[in-house]
């Protein structure tokens, strides 16, 4: 229907559905009275009826449709309705109004069964303003139940006479207003945290209704008791009926207030209280962490409980029955074993259950994740999560069982009785003093500005002055420190005072119950259950509670004090409530940002509300403030800044998570977006979008690092729920840690613009300017001294919300590299070289597919490509080839040719078919040149196309570029031969145009080296190994990123405030340089609120409101642009992640890992071998000295002249019996060159050097070492350590080499006997010598890595001398450590290809290699350890 209204608002046509039309006056029309009586109704079958006059009964049109009679109807009305009111009116005109009063009633269709309903006389929009609309009958039920309770129990507390006079009336209404918000709820609420119509805000008021009315029941019932059981803590008689009767009236106070509260905002709805009072009780009572959800409060609480009842079966029988000191019952020791084990293992898991879930579905019911997990096959990180639970969980079962045994064994040992109070004393001094140096002096020591006085960390990183980055993060020794202080801490000291104050506490309960059996029975279980798992979870402020427990309850209060386990409990509570987040230190960090935001000196107003604000603020700032303050900080509630004023009000009780809503981003890609809007309009080509896939992966980064990098420090001291700030160069992260375990750590990263706002970027210069320049002290300029901070930079630190813990804090990530693509295809020589590349990436993606023999052979493309294959034929495509970027381009026939084709590119192709194994021809008329000349005009006739035949013009070539880059083909009618096999396209072209950019970015910084074809061929084979290049929107780009794939290239369409660019994007992994700002997490939540209330409840739309503007001091701009939308406008929010402790590697290298069988078997193994080297080098130290007494021994000699290298060999005699020849002639030579060599040390040798090889030893590894000039001492440690070798050598050498045959022992001559006795004597003298300097172990190894390197080239004196030296000087050793392992598996090689002779040798020859071998190898693994060890110690003190 179309309408036609004048500039009078008179209709002067309507075309109806019929075809007629209707002219004139259409208030003519409606004034005629038989027009009204032919009215008939019209009932809709929708919800909302109207009952209407026909303006044309004669049409005869009953197909007008329902919607079109409203529109005239309606239009019908305003005419009327603005037509002049004549006071005198007749008969015609009364009747027209009352027609006018027909016109206007509409009915609602209100259902009450199938097929019965009545009418409602309101229309749809007046009947949602006064009712709420509900669909789901559940939504329905549960609001009758609720409307039931409220008056249930509104009518129980009125009947018991609470109040009197006017509150009869305020109690009324208060229920009166909670039955109504379930008719028609407020909305938006100020609790509510979503925009739009919130279901679960409704059921909020009627709940905290029915639950303070049975709450003031309770009391009032308990405070009528006559006889009621008072219990005494603490000076306070607790249930009494006095306490009782005052806690109810503070409750019926509390009521009368429910719609102020609620006006206010200060009660959340129903799902976040109950997240919020499951996840407190957890915390405070039994230790637990923060929840994800109300599925992760409701497990983390219930398996909390399980292990209460288990750990109170085995309490309560063994603390029923008093006991002596001296007999502590065996079910007693093992509550305490169960109690450690069963704390340390919840201590080690996640509140989110999920991950478990998932492991065990996969573990027994893997049929039913397999579709999901194949959907998810490219994203690691599920696999990942789930192979570290299964970690922690085999690890668990070897480590809580052996803590169980172990707390029983100590427990039962009575050694907490025997020495008490000496134990707590010493164990109280300890904690303090392991505790304060751990958690207070190395973090101040280590921060940017220690103390905020000093200008730089005093124990600095080794990447604390580089300016970039090319390694992972150095490991510190003071980082080895603190972690081992940790362990000694969380593991023993506290695990030791807990158990100590059990057993005393315990002891004292069996002889006197105060509260009862029960109750004293769950008090001591729920305490040690508690301090437990707080201990082993985070035990940064545990020192700071154990002080005060001890200075307040034994010097203090004395008198009130219970028991010191309660006594550490109810402290623990009091500081670290909510998992660390306590009263006090909450109190602390409001005041400090309250302080901060207020100061005068440093005000940022933004906005003219603002200043208003400030001087109305001055009353309020007083003590109205501070007891917001404190009642924030009881109920951890943040307080915001009113509109960004210095007025603040408090919020509502929000979980440690905060935000209720799990707002995660959605990545938009070509995997979730149609196929029509990929190609016309280029979804997700903003920013914003494409660069969120850095940050996610910044977060997987995170996940693999966060946990070990918090252990080691490297962040400063945190606790649950503290926020912090990554800024780098174009990188800025805001981390908010939510869960904090024994091991884990759950974390939300929230990733910033690249390019943000203007205020924005004042605070990121904030951030990263340094105050080291800063000379001032208050008005003038005197300096400061060296090493610290000037007056005034010292006084500007401490008056911000925010701390810089560390510069240097490096990560896994990308560095970008993006180039304008139109500067580098600006000219045509550039285009023309990247459509050569292009064309070659072709030919050789076509030469190189398995497939190329059946495209050759397939006789449909044969026939379809025969013009192609003709010499004479020409290209002719005017708009598509060009002389300036084609080269094999014909002027003067204004085409390509098949022969100038191959006059450009024949040597390509031919050089590509000779790189396959099969042979190709490739010669002129082969197929093969055919089928790559039709691909190559393909190819660029579809870039031709993508430009819109335009390529010479600069805007449309890059246009057809990136349409091809990103897979937009469009196909001309005359090459639909490609659709023969979509290979082609998929497998040869759409790369080929990929790899063009590629190698046209190269060529920039090697122009020629791509002329070479093989250089070329290379180069396009590795890049298709190494390099990802695809479009963003591929979802193999998104693969890749978190594959962590070495480098990628994209091109990128950005279009951004009118600029229409293109972008050459390149990634190279590398290691990225973070600064990790602290903030503080109260000024976060506040501003968080702040947002929150000002957008949703208030519906501030001004996107240049004051609350945004930047503040340099609290980074208010940073802080609300990172709220979830679209409260805030962050890139990226990740899920909540989870990052474990077994994922570091560097950790791994401290621990040895996760605890398993394996890791326990192979730790057994490796301390075996050391102890049987051990052994063996002493027992063959032995058998050489008693060798030379019997007149046995045998010394190493070469009796062949023209090889000088050969030290010794060995043979076996005819009968099979191996004998020994030396020449002690060369003996005497050797000895007589090696004295004034080991007297006058070398300073300058070469540090490796090749190994001179023999025939008959192999090849065997020389290491020199540089050397300083030592004194007399070392001069005579150096010749026992060369006669040592010398011997050693000898009886190595006797076994691993192969010489002619000698003499037998007995037939050894006088001047071998004097030799080898004067060797035996040097040796033992070096054996006690060295023994005193390394200890029998190194001793030992020094033996064997000298002995080694002594076989090298002979067994010269330089060598000897050299080898003795690199013992003595101690880090040199380590290059021949490596060279005794070449050495030791070249003998290996050796063993294995002796023959069958000689391996069937004597007994004797067979027990003397046996124990050689197995020394040998024993050396082998010790000098690997060793070798290890020193490397990682030499890499420290670097």
């Amino acid at each position: 229907m179309h309408v036609f209204i004048d500039e009078n608002g008179e209709i002067r046509s309507c075309y109806l559905k019929a075809g007629c039309q209707k002219e004139g006056n259409f208030r003519h029309q409606l004034s005629n009275c038989d027009c009204m009586s032919n009215a008939h109704e019209i009932q809709f079958s929708s919800s909302s009826t109207t009952t209407s006059e026909s303006q044309e009964p004669s049409s005869g049109d009953q197909a007008v449709s329902a919607l079109q009679q409203q529109l005239l109807l309606m239009v019908a009305r305003r005419t009327l309705s603005e037509g002049p009111r004549q006071p005198n009116q007749d008969p015609e005109d009364s009747s027209c109004s009352s027609a006018q009063r027909k016109l206007n009633r509409q009915f609602y269709r209100f259902v009450i069964f199938p097929g019965k309903w009545i009418k409602i006389w309101y229309d749809r929009l007046t009947l949602l303003a006064l009712l709420d609309r509900t669909e789901d009958i559940k939504e329905n039920v549960f609001a009758i139940v609720l409307v039931v309770l409220v008056s249930l129990l509104g009518f129980l507390t009125l009947n018991q006479g609470f109040c009197k006079d006017i509150w009869v009336l305020l109690f009324c209404l208060v229920m009166a207003s909670c039955q109504y918000s379930l008719l028609k709820s407020v909305q938006p609420d100020p609790a509510s945290p979503i925009h739009g119509h919130n279901k679960i805000i409704i059921y909020s008021r009627p709940v905290y209704f029915c639950i303070l009315c049975g709450l003031i029941l309770l009391l009032d019932a308990g405070s009528k008791d006559t006889n009621p059981p008072v219990y005494t803590m603490y000076g306070l008689k607790l249930f009494s009926p006095r306490s009782l009767q005052s806690a109810r009236d503070h409750v019926i106070v509390f009521l009368y207030c429910f719609p102020a509260i609620s006006l206010l905002g200060l009660f959340p709805q129903i799902n976040t209280f109950c997240i919020y009072l499951l996840e407190q009780i957890d915390m405070l009572l039994f230790g637990g962490s923060a929840a994800a959800g109300f599925v992760s409060a409701l497990y983390s609480i219930s398996r909390s409980f399980v292990v209460l009842i288990v750990l109170y079966a085995f309490c309560f029988s063994a603390v029923k029955e008093p006991w002596d000191a001296q007999h502590i019952p065996a079910l007693f020791s093992a509550f305490c074993g169960l109690l450690v084990a069963l704390s340390y293992h919840l201590s080690r898991q996640s509140s989110d259950p999920s991950v478990l879930m998932s492991l065990i579905q996969c573990k027994y019911v893997p049929h039913y994740l397999r579709q999901r997990f194949e959907d998810s096959a490219a994203d690691p990180l599920p696999e990942k999560m789930r192979e570290s639970v299964r970690e922690i969980l085999k690890s668990d079962l070897i480590v809580c069982t052996a803590a169980a045994v172990l707390s029983f064994a100590v427990s039962a040992s009575t050694v907490f009785l025997s020495l008490r109070p000496f134990l707590s004393i010493v164990l109280f001094a300890l904690a303090w003093t392991v505790g304060f140096v751990t958690h207070y002096i190395l973090p101040q020591l280590r921060k940017h500005h220690p103390w905020l006085w000093i200008s730089h960390p005093i124990l600095k990183s080794k990447e604390h002055q580089q300016r970039e980055v090319r390694d992972a993060a150095h490991l510190m020794w003071f980082e080895r420190l603190y972690v081992w202080l940790q362990c000694f801490e969380k593991y023993i000291l506290y695990p030791a005072i807990i158990l100590n104050a059990l057993t005393i506490d315990a002891f004292s309960i069996s002889k006197y119950k105060k509260l009862g059996t029960h109750c004293d029975i769950i008090l001591i279980t729920v305490a040690g259950m508690k301090l437990l798992r707080s201990s082993f979870c985070n035990p940064i402020n545990q020192f700071v509670t154990l002080s005060f427990t001890v200075i307040f309850f034994r010097f203090d209060y004395r008198d009130i004090s219970e028991n010191f386990l309660l006594d550490f409990f109810m402290m623990s509570i009091v500081f670290h409530k909510a998992s660390f987040i306590t009263p006090l230190w909450d109190l602390l960090q409001k005041l400090q940002f309250i302080m901060t935001y207020i100061a005068p000196w440093q005000i940022a107003w933004g906005s003219s509300f603002h200043v208003f604000a400030q001087l109305f603020a001055i009353p309020h700032n007083s003590a109205m403030l501070f007891f917001q303050t404190l009642a924030t900080s009881v109920f951890s509630t943040p307080l915001s800044p009113f509109l960004g004023s210095v007025i603040f009000i408090a919020s509502y009780a929000r979980p440690v998570k905060f935000w209720e809503k799990n707002y995660n981003t959605k990545r938009s890609d070509h995997s979730n977006t149609r196929l029509a809007i990929q190609i016309e309009k280029d979804a997700g080509n903003d920013d914003n979008n494409l660069n969120s896939i850095f940050y996610e992966h910044l977060t997987r980064s995170l996940q693999q690092s966060l946990c070990g990098d918090l252990i080691l420090g490297r962040w400063g001291n945190y606790n649950t729920g503290d926020c912090f700030i990554l800024a780098s160069d174009y990188l800025n992260a805001f981390v908010h840690l939510i869960e904090i375990g024994n091991g884990l750590v759950t974390f939300q990263l929230r990733g910033l613009e690249f390019r943000g706002t203007y205020c924005q970027q004042r605070e990121v210069e904030a951030i990263t300017e340094g105050d080291e320049d800063n000379e001032g002290c208050c008005c003038c300029k005197p300096g400061h001294l060296p090493h610290l901070l000037s007056c005034n930079a010292a006084f500007n630190l401490r008056w911000l919300t925010w701390e810089i813990t560390r510069t240097q804090y490096i990560l896994e990530g990308y560095s970008i590299i993006d180039n304008n693509a139109a500067t580098m295809l600006q000219v045509f020589d550039l285009r023309r070289i990247l459509i050569r590349y292009y064309i070659k990436s072709i030919i050789y993606f076509t030469a190189s597919s398995p497939k190329i023999l059946d495209w050759i052979k397939d006789e449909s493309i044969q026939k379809i490509l025969q013009p192609y294959a003709k010499w004479h034929y020409i290209e002719r495509d005017l708009a598509m080839f060009n002389v300036n970027i084609d080269e094999d381009y014909v002027p003067c026939l204004q085409g390509i040719t098949r022969a100038s084709f191959c006059s450009v590119y024949l040597d390509w192709i031919q050089f590509c078919a000779r790189k396959r194994v099969e042979h190709l021809d490739s010669d002129e008329d082969s197929p093969l040149v055919t089928l790559s000349f039709a691909l190559c005009i393909l190819g660029r006739r579809a870039l031709g196309t993508a430009s819109h035949n335009m390529a010479i013009s600069l805007d449309s070539f890059l246009y057809g570029l990136h349409a091809l880059f990103k897979g937009d083909f469009r196909i001309a009618p005359k090459d639909e031969w490609v659709f023969a096999d979509m290979d082609l396209l998929h497998k040869v072209v759409a790369p080929a145009i990929r790899m063009s950019l590629k190698l046209h970015q190269d060529q920039f910084t090697c122009p020629d080296e791509y002329e070479d074809p093989a250089v070329l061929y290379e180069a396009i084979q590795s890049f298709e190994e190494k390099v990802v290049i695809c479009h963003e929107g591929d979802p193999a780009w998104r693969s890749a990123v978190l594959s962590n794939r070495e480098e990628l290239l994209t091109l990128r369409h950005v279009v951004d405030e009118g600029a229409d660019e293109y972008k050459v994007i390149m990634l190279h992994k590398s290691y990225l340089s973070f600064k990790v700002i602290k903030v503080n997490k109260e000024c976060v939540r506040g501003l968080w609120a702040g947002q929150q209330q000002e957008l949703i409840f208030l519906r501030n739309r001004n996107p240049e409101r004051g609350s945004i503007q930047n503040n340099k001091q609290v980074l208010r701009n940073l802080i609300n642009s990172s709220c979830d939308q679209p409260l805030g406008y962050p890139m990226y929010v990740s899920p909540l992640t989870t990052s474990y402790l077994g994922t570091h590697s560097q950790l791994r290298n401290i621990w040895g890992g996760p605890v398993s069988l394996d890791n326990i078997k192979k730790w057994f193994k490796s301390k075996w071998l050391r102890m049987r080297k051990d052994c063996h080098a002493a027992d063959h130290e032995r058998g050489n000295t008693e060798e030379v007494d019997s007149g046995g021994g045998s010394s190493c000699g070469n009796n062949s002249t023209g090889n000088s290298s050969q030290s010794s060999s060995s043979q076996p005699t005819r009968d099979g019996t191996p004998q020994l020849q030396a020449s002690s002639q060369e003996v005497h030579q050797r000895a007589g060159r090696r004295k004034p060599r080991s007297q006058s040390v070398q300073a300058h040798t070469a540090l490796n050097q090749r190994p001179p090889a023999s025939s008959h030893s192999g090849p065997v590894v020389e290491s020199r070492q540089p050397f300083i000039q030592t004194s007399t001492s070392a001069h005579e440690i150096a010749q026992r350590l060369s006669s040592s070798q010398l011997s050693f050598h000898n009886s190595a050498t006797s076994v691993f080499s192969q010489s002619p045959a000698v003499p037998v022992a007995g037939q050894l001559t006088v001047q071998d006997r004097a030799a080898a006795m004067l060797r035996s004597s040097l040796a033992s003298s070096t054996s006690s010598t060295l023994s005193l300097l390394f200890g029998k172990r190194s001793f030992s190894s020094a033996l064997v890595i000298s002995g080694l390197s002594a076989a090298d080239g002979g067994n010269t004196s330089d060598t000897q001398s050299s080898s003795s030296m690199n013992i003595a000087m101690g880090p040199s050793a380590r290059a021949a450590s490596q060279a005794a392992r070449q050495f030791a598996e070249t003998c290996e090689a050796t063993d294995a290809a002796e023959p069958r002779p000689q391996r069937e040798a004597g007994p004797a020859h067979a027990m003397f290699m046996s124990r050689n071998l197995e020394c040998r190898r024993a050396s082998q693994e010790d000098m690997a350890l060793e070798d290890t060890a020193s490397q990682q110690s030499l890499s420290e003190e670097q």
